[in-house]
């Protein structure tokens, strides 16, 4: 039941004034930059062949803000704000790291780090409302124990889940490029020695395995045609994914285009070595199996034999005495 006795020491009249507070704070910060934002259109539109188009690729105004619902608008706006605060009050580097983090789960967009920041803030504003629903208001009416480790897990998945979510999704990402590559490489090699050029067999390679190891092939064919020079994009592809074994893979091709060797060679040496390295990989983690499935077995399984193996033996002995 709810606790009366905290309500009355805080007073519904300061509870009331605190949440009435926070409400117009909110509204005045989105009001505020709705105005600002009102004000610069009403001004552009007195000059002669204002579109907002225009002003979008000019970067005054943003022609998606313009076009979406008032909900999207102030949806966004709250949503920029609380991401904003998050970055005042985040440890230095820790922004740039989610975002090399983003950018190794393929999601390289901006809205994606304002939008984790905001859900970081969230749940770092959530955790005492959590202690104020199970230790001050209590309505289902559990114990001490029980109390205490469900407020502790559900502070833990909002404070924890959405670092843990990211890291899932570089890790998935990553496993999935880590598989594609023998496959990839043989088919470059078989391209290469058929006669084509590196380029061109990138070209078939991406048109003929899609995958995340693909479109970053394209990302770094795109930024080559741009006028990057190849070691420059296969460099910033390798940060990108940040994988051992796609290092091993920039690295060769670039000291074949340095030394004069054979890219042909070179291709045929790493897919051997990676198809290896694939073996070797499945092999740890069924070395890893037996381990793992002994806690499930002493925790789930060994107490069921326990019961049906030794109780029928006990009720034995207790009858023979």
């Amino acid at each position: 039941m709810l606790n009366l006795e905290f309500l009355d020491t805080i007073g519904p009249e300061v509870a009331a004034g605190l949440a009435a507070l926070a409400v117009a704070g909110i509204a005045f910060t989105v009001l505020s930059r709705s105005a600002e934002r009102r004000e610069a259109r009403e001004t552009l539109s007195h000059v002669d062949g204002y579109d907002v188009s225009a002003a979008a690729q000019a970067g005054v105004v943003d022609e998606g803000e313009l076009a979406g619902s008032f909900f999207d608008r102030v949806g966004g706006q709250m949503l920029g704000n609380v991401s904003e605060f998050g970055r005042r009050f985040t440890p230095a580097g820790y922004v740039d790291k989610v975002r090399h983090k983003f950018v190794m789960a393929g999601r390289d967009s901006t809205a994606e780090v304002d939008r984790f920041l905001a859900m970081r803030v969230l749940g770092l504003l959530a955790v005492p409302f959590v202690i104020f629903f199970f230790f001050v208001w209590n309505p289902l009416e559990m114990g001490g124990m029980i109390r205490l480790l469900l407020a502790a897990l559900l502070s833990g998945l909002l404070i924890t889940g959405p670092d843990n979510s990211l890291t899932r999704a570089v890790e998935t990402r990553q496993q999935a490029i880590l598989l594609d590559l023998p496959d990839v490489l043989d088919l470059l090699t078989i391209s290469v020695e058929a006669g084509l050029g590196f380029e061109q067999a990138l070209d078939r390679t991406i048109a003929t395995v899609p995958g995340p190891l693909s479109m970053e092939f394209a990302r770094m064919l795109g930024e080559t045609r741009a006028g990057s020079s190849r070691a420059d994009a296969m460099r910033a592809m390798d940060q990108r994914i940040d994988l051992p074994e796609v290092r091993a893979f920039v690295l060769a091709i670039l000291q074949a285009d340095t030394f004069g060797v054979s890219i042909g060679r070179v291709l045929r040496a790493q897919a051997d070595e990676m198809r290896i390295r694939r073996r070797q990989i499945a092999q740890e983690k069924a070395q890893k199996a037996p381990v793992k499935m002994l806690i499930p077995m002493v925790m789930c399984i060994f107490p069921a034999l326990f019961v049906v193996i030794l109780v029928p033996a006990m009720i034995q002995i207790m009858d023979s005495f």
